[in-house]
């Protein structure tokens, strides 16, 4: 879930810091001003007992953001350099880096850092290449509760805490302001049947031409966010799959009478625009659901894209539902400084105004809730519907074999049956076959 989005001066960024952060520096390399907002007096201060006397301890952050990401991240740390003098950090772009971290965890090449998508967790912590956060967390009496539960969550297993978030972000509804008062519509939708109508009264077709679709069904991948919709659950308590039910089958009867019968969109409608062209962005898309890092790229759309946003609607019994995502910081187990390492991810995550750097720099959400109180956020009605949704948005089940499941059994027979090459019934009972065994296979991380 990469997102390269625009990026605010580095310059203006540093400064923004700098003046939010005055006064004498503390030992966590945030300023006096601000410590109320990272860590009580008395938390700990970096001890660089490796380095040369004299000399910063020098971490690797590694992270696999290139282009806009990469500058988004060297902003970061640029001012995390300049706000103390004992920890040098070092951004170091990775391909491949899940391979190459795994491979560098037995070697003894581990970073200090690591940048990491959250739903990974539960498959490679059992693997031991973390090191938990708890006790850092304790010994500077950081909350939780300024944290979002859910991405917490995502970052725990077996009880034990492997790093901090980053970034959230859940799924809301885009609409286009303009195409939806010429159709008649007075509202955005706020349940399927609103949905529903609204996307056939958007809809236009020059005889077997697609011209504007009213609603997106192009990613089948969102099946689970409609699942909490209709009031279901991916998996069981005991860690089977949940969707070959009646549940499952109102979501398949959805998107099919929303495919066939109201004709309001045509699998692959978006792809043959041309590479490049976002449908919702030229006018050829009345609603879709996409994320707050689709924000700033709208925006500069101006005038010709009068849009808004909010949360995704409800099913037909009232349910809510969307898919909490994004990005933590973790400290590998074979880093030599753990303790530097975590003053760096207290640093960013934990103190308002460093989180607030971060979201003004990559217009990302970030995890630490106070951040979210500054007018950035409060005087800037698109965030609101986001922040709304994140407050009823579920991360994925914590399965070790989750992902293969979805990936491997779920969604192909989805792409079938929304290409009409096999029924709602023949899709859940063959996705339910293969995706059980897939979690048989990998309930035991190796």
């Amino acid at each position: 879930m990469k997102k390269w989005l625009s990026m605010i001066s580095l310059t203006a960024m540093i400064a923004v810091l700098l003046a939010g952060c005055g006064g004498t520096k503390n030992n966590n390399g945030a300023s006096s001003s601000a410590s109320s907002s990272s860590a009580p007096s008395g938390s700990a201060s970096a001890s660089p007992s490796d380095a040369p006397a004299g000399n910063p301890v020098e971490l690797t952050f590694w992270g696999d953001w290139g282009g806009e990401g990469q500058k988004q991240f060297e902003t970061m740390v640029d001012a995390f350099n300049k706000s103390q003098d004992k920890i040098k950090v070092k951004y170091v772009l990775q391909q491949d880096m899940v391979t190459k971290f795994l491979t560098s965890a037995t070697s003894g090449g581990a970073p200090d850092i690591l940048f990491w998508d959250r739903w990974r967790t539960s498959l490679y912590a059992p693997k031991n290449v973390f090191h938990p956060i708890d006790d850092f967390m304790a010994k500077d009496g950081l909350n939780k509760s300024d944290f979002y539960d859910e991405a917490l969550k995502e970052l725990t297993y077996q009880n034990k805490l492997y790093g901090l978030p980053l970034t959230v972000d859940a799924r809301a509804l885009f609409y286009n302001k303009k195409i939806l008062a010429d159709a008649g519509v007075a509202n955005p939708p706020t349940n399927w049947n609103e949905l529903e109508q609204a996307a056939i009264k958007t809809t236009k077709w020059n005889g077997s031409k697609l011209e504007v679709s009213g609603f997106s069904l192009g990613d089948n991948g969102l099946f689970n966010m409609y699942l909490q919709q209709a009031g279901g659950t991916m998996l069981t308590d005991d860690g089977k799959t949940n969707f070959n039910n009646e549940k499952g089958k109102a979501v398949l009867a959805y998107w099919d009478r929303m495919l066939n019968t109201d004709k309001v969109y045509k699998v692959g409608f978006e792809q043959g625009l041309g590479e490049g062209t976002d449908a919702f962005a030229t006018g050829k898309l009345a609603m879709t659901l996409s994320g707050p890092w689709m924000l700033s790229t709208y925006k500069k759309y101006g005038k010709d894209l009068d849009f808004g946003v909010v949360p995704p609607p409800a099913g037909p019994n009232g349910d809510k539902g969307s898919v909490m995502g994004g990005f933590g910081l973790v400290i590998p187990e074979g880093s030599k400084h753990q303790q530097e390492a975590w003053e760096f991810v207290k640093w960013w995550t934990a103190n308002k105004d460093n989180a607030l750097l971060w979201a003004k720099t990559s217009m990302n959400i970030p995890g630490y809730k106070p951040a979210l109180e500054d007018p950035f956020f409060k005087d800037d009605p698109f965030w609101k519907p986001f922040m709304d949704t994140l407050e009823f948005a579920k991360i994925r089940p914590q399965h070790p074999g989750y992902s293969v499941m979805e990936g491997d059994a779920l969604v192909p027979n989805l792409q079938l049956f929304q290409q009409k090459k096999q029924d709602a019934d023949t899709t859940l009972k063959k996705a339910q076959e293969r995706g059980d065994q897939l979690l048989q296979d990998n309930a035991q991380v190796k």
